[in-house]
């Protein structure tokens, strides 16, 4: 989610029909903190590699409706919203869409369904950081891909935020069970995205 994401769509056109319509919910809402176009793009083009796709932080439902507008016929989406509100406002932009399910719930639900090809980490910092940061081995299959989102882009290394080391940013990019990179989507906006590395060949199976 961006604090101003809502209002990045004013004026634009061609936008894919799901996802005009959550917009339109978010702005009737007052919601500001949508997912932006430039993040919203990227997360169209993931999905169409994905069979089971995990969102933490649905708010209205825009950053869902990117990724189910990219996503595959027979992929399957989760997203859960703790608000009660925006879930149930969420809930209602995905009607007549059986293949997404919106959980009203700590940020934690997303386990329940998981593994997942794709998973976005989003909602103000839920999982991404903290003292339990998500698991990528308990919540991605081998090859499945995370993004983080909503970062500033890092012009200094290592990344700092509020004038100290972005301990949350740097998580992920030395994570041992990641290949990871930052991707600048707009000047001002930036987003991880990794990759869980396979398992070593080794005879056994990855559990």
């Amino acid at each position: 989610m961006s604090i101003d994401g809502t209002a990045a769509y004013d004026g634009l056109t061609g936008l894919p029909p799901l996802v005009g319509r959550a917009v339109e919910v978010a702005r009737q809402a007052g919601f500001g903190p949508s997912c932006r176009p430039e993040q919203g793009r990227l997360l169209y083009a993931l999905a169409s590699g994905a069979e089971m796709i995990g969102e933490t932080g649905t708010g209205c439902g825009v950053g869902l409706a990117w990724l189910a507008s990219g996503a595959r016929p027979g992929a399957r989406l989760v997203s859960v919203e703790r608000d009660p509100r925006r879930a149930a406002l969420a809930a209602q932009v995905f009607l007549g869409h059986p293949q997404v399910s919106v959980i009203r719930g700590d940020w934690r639900e997303i386990h329940r369904d998981g593994p997942y090809d794709l998973l976005v980490l989003d909602g103000g910092g839920q999982g991404k950081s903290g003292e339990e940061p998500a698991d990528p081995h308990r919540l991605l299959g081998p090859g499945g891909t995370l993004v983080v989102d909503d970062l500033t882009p890092a012009r200094h290394w290592p990344p700092r935020f509020d004038g100290a080391v972005d301990r949350a940013r740097m998580h992920w990019l030395g994570h041992p069970g990641l290949d990871a990179a930052e991707l600048r989507l707009a000047p001002d906006l930036a987003a991880v995205v990794a990759t869980r590395r396979f398992p070593e060949t080794s005879g056994t199976a990855d559990r």
